[in-house]
């Protein structure tokens, strides 16, 4: 006999969200594993003692982490998340009947906290790993990624040189169908650049391959079909800033679109991949740059946690000669791939590092000649040796 099932909603029922979740379940074992009442005395001294009550540290702290391990950025969609997973709600200690925070809230509890309470959490959470085996401190990989700033490109406003706006824009102005107005497509309620951010910090010869490359811009991309969408704007760090978020950069990777974005660069643990030590930095520089920052700062941190750190494991984004001789310094054997344009040295001349110079395979000197500049904190020698 076939059978059909009809649903017909209950004004009372019996229900225990314990009994809902497995056991094997991973919120579940994470509840039982993770103890977060240090919270309550780390964030005590920005509270007030009146006043409607906040939004539980622990259930904030938690929720943070939901948003991490489910890959959600926007609170709005973390509660409504939340709100239809039983584990996470077992996870969170809020029942089928308790309503969430309000999206609003996670981002003013964001903002309440400055960073320190930020970086005593994650040390705290790493010792915690550390207690449980989880973190060897022998091998440490590194690797970078962008994160999209919460700005737009609409608001971006040229950087004002020294001398006159007006002869300025004159003499120098991008060419593009939406540099032609006079000003940004949205305009920002409120500038927090600093005057130095607004700015051009620019050499000459940088503004002048930015001109040339605005030439080929309008030549490529302004007399295709929808050049005049957002899309179709050239922008540079060297002369753009964003006023709603000065420290973000304008950045890029192939077969992107340009956002402004921060640069993440992370380090992990290769023993149980336990993340040890993560930072933002500006977008516009080379990952080789922030290498002996990243190093200095997980070494401190492992110290600390009483591990011992001897391998340092990187793409060939962080290759440079520089870098290896830093890691050589600090003990640490480096597995850093050289960059593909790295073609050694000649073959036959010899580097005299007390007089800094080479020798020819005839004995001849090749005396120093200058130090050239190639980009930000990017100094290089220049000898005679062709």
């Amino acid at each position: 006999m076939q059978g059909k099932k009809d649903y017909q909603e209950k004004l009372f029922a019996q229900f225990q969200l314990s009994e809902r979740i497995p056991n094997e379940n991973f919120y579940r074992r994470l509840k039982e594993v993770l103890d977060l009442d240090f919270l309550y005395g780390l964030t005590r001294d920005y509270y007030g003692s009146s006043g409607q009550k906040s939004i539980d540290p622990v259930v904030f702290f938690k929720l943070c982490l939901v948003g991490y391990l489910e890959n959600i950025i926007s609170d709005r969609q973390l509660i409504q998340h939340s709100s239809m997973r039983l584990d996470i709600l077992y996870f969170l200690g809020y029942d089928i009947d308790e309503e969430l925070p309000w999206h609003s809230t996670i981002s003013r509890t964001r903002g309440l906290y400055p960073e320190s309470v930020f970086e005593d959490v994650f040390t705290k959470v790493l010792s915690l790993c550390v207690d449980k085996g989880m973190v060897s401190g022998h091998t440490q990989a590194i690797d970078s990624a962008p994160v999209k700033a919460n700005a737009s490109m609409d608001t971006l406003e040229l950087k004002v040189p020294k001398e006159d706006l007006e002869m300025h824009l004159h003499r120098l102005r991008h060419i593009s169908t939406m540099d032609k107005e006079s000003a940004p497509i949205r305009q920002s309620k409120l500038n927090k650049a600093s005057k130095s951010q607004q700015e051009i910090s620019a050499r000459a010869s940088e503004l002048q391959a930015i001109k040339s490359r605005n030439k080929k811009w309008r030549k490529d991309q302004d007399q295709r079909p929808g050049a005049g969408n957002k899309g179709s704007k050239y922008t540079s760090n060297k002369t753009h800033y964003s006023p709603t978020d000065p420290d973000a950069r304008i950045s890029v990777k192939p077969g992107k679109a340009r956002k402004l974005n921060y640069m993440s660069q992370l380090s992990v643990d290769t023993a149980h991949h336990v993340i040890t030590d993560i930072k933002a930095y500006h977008a516009d520089g080379k990952d080789s740059l922030y290498l002996p920052d990243i190093c200095n700062r997980l070494e401190k941190r492992l110290h600390k946690q009483g591990l011992l750190w001897h391998n340092c494991i990187a793409d060939t984004g962080y290759s440079s000669g520089e870098n290896y001789a830093f890691l050589e310094e600090k003990g640490l054997r480096s597995y850093i791939p050289p960059h593909g344009t790295y073609k050694g040295g000649t073959e036959g001349f010899k580097y005299i590092k007390e007089l800094d110079h080479y020798l020819c395979p005839q004995g001849k000197i090749i005396p120093f000649k200058k130090v050239f500049y190639e980009g930000a904190n990017n100094n290089k020698k220049k000898d005679n040796k062709k």
